[in-house]
């Protein structure tokens, strides 16, 4: 990318408070809603289930992993800079049980003993009926996975550690084999199934087990990085969609803020589930997008 778009960027920044608030708020589908240490929050009430969303700002992070995080795979680099123009709401919790059969009247998962345990055995394409469903059940609402770069954006909530908490991870923090230790840190319990959505602390941005517990589906197709700073990046068209988060099965390092992974559209498994984001269904939510592309990282 040339210097003259980075100095041009550079030399437009965004109204401070475009990147604080959504367009309206309380937003029209809200039952509930306030300002707590963790930013902004609503409750929209679907199908009779209260699911909690929190205003994830407009921003810029790093997308990926440095070259020397431990148990980095390629496909993480190379680490790059994005910018997000528009906010959106997102769940709080990945999609429970309980929520999945209120909207259709169905649970495929395992693990039914709590109706707090995040649906599994979904398919990206089961997700989007759902998604049409619930869009269709809330006032000036579209329901929507999130980016791969919005999913990673919120769950590293303005840290660049490798997770969100710090650089190392133990099985209290989050549900995965514990029996394995990260980068020589240390094992423990290894609970062998799914636990309820909030059963850990939430992020700094008060999204719940972003960590841990089910792979989580993302909107687009699982696709390379680039080598330069991107604004709003989808995937490119494929096979494969991104899922991100690590899950209750896999060892520790899968539970990184930048780990990757990817699972055909039509799979079902019963360690991937999703969360999922509202937008506006008229005017865009966010700050106004910039018009040229954020800054290229240094060499």
């Amino acid at each position: 990318m040339s210097t003259a778009i980075r100095q041009s960027a550079a030399a437009e920044p965004w109204p401070p408070e475009a990147q604080r608030w959504p367009p309206a708020f309380p937003p029209p589908w809200a039952g509930a809603f306030g300002d707590d240490p963790h930013g902004l929050w609503a409750d929209a009430t679907i199908f009779d289930v209260v699911q909690r969303f929190r205003w994830i700002e407009p921003g810029e992070f790093w997308m990926g992993s440095p070259a020397d995080e431990a148990e980095r795979d390629d496909d993480e680099g190379p680490r790059h800079r994005v910018r997000l123009t528009q906010g959106f709401w997102l769940a709080d919790t990945a999609c429970s049980q309980a929520l999945w059969q209120a909207v259709t009247g169905e649970n495929p998962s395992d693990f039914r003993d709590d109706p707090q345990n995040p649906v599994n055995w979904v398919s990206w394409y089961d997700v989007q009926s759902f998604l049409e469903r619930v869009s269709g059940s809330l006032a000036a609402a579209r329901a929507e996975l999130p980016s791969e770069a919005e999913w990673e954006y919120a769950c590293r909530a303005g840290t660049e550690s490798v997770f969100s908490w710090g650089n190392a991870i133990e099985p209290r923090q989050a549900n995965y084999d514990g029996d394995y230790a990260y980068a020589g840190g240390a094992t423990g319990e290894s609970r062998g199934r799914a636990v309820p959505v909030k059963f850990f602390e939430p992020n700094g941005w008060g999204l719940y087990q972003m960590h841990g517990n089910v792979w989580e589906w993302c909107a687009d197709y699982r696709g390379e990085y680039r080598d330069e700073a991107c604004v709003d990046p989808r995937g490119p068209d494929g096979a494969v969609r991104a899922v991100r988060g690590g899950s209750w099965i896999f060892l520790p390092g899968g539970l990184r803020s930048a780990s990757r992974d990817g699972r055909l559209g039509v799979e079902c498994l019963h360690f991937l589930g999703f969360r999922f984001a509202l937008r506006s269904s008229g005017s865009e939510a966010g700050a106004e997008r910039p018009k040229q592309a954020p800054p290229t990282p240094d060499a």
